[in-house]
């Protein structure tokens, strides 16, 4: 399910971007991703999902952490393991 791929629609630059290091056989990983496509009901954000396994630096920057919800913008790391709905929300009533 988790592929080096884009899932951000054509209006996402408009928007806040998010992006979720994991990993193909992570369940956390999958999780984290169903509960934010749901939170992308209520928020206006885009998400690119990023398989580490592609890349050597992010798998030595991430492997333990996985998965890691991170801010396109300013790089900074929201939550890992697991959504943290609060934590998700205080990032993206900075830009609101």
């Amino acid at each position: 399910m988790i592929k080096n791929s884009d899932d951000m629609n054509a209006d996402a630059h408009n928007k806040m971007a998010l992006t979720v290091y994991g990993r193909e056989a992570c369940h956390l990983c999958q999780q984290m991703i169903l509960a934010l496509k749901q939170a992308q009901n209520q928020s206006s954000f885009g998400l690119r999902v990023i398989d580490i396994d592609s890349d050597p630096e992010l798998v030595q920057r991430y492997n333990e952490k996985i998965p890691v919800l991170v801010s396109e913008l300013d790089g900074q790391e929201i939550c890992h393991h697991f959504l943290d709905m609060s934590a998700l929300g205080d990032y993206l009533d900075k830009f609101r």
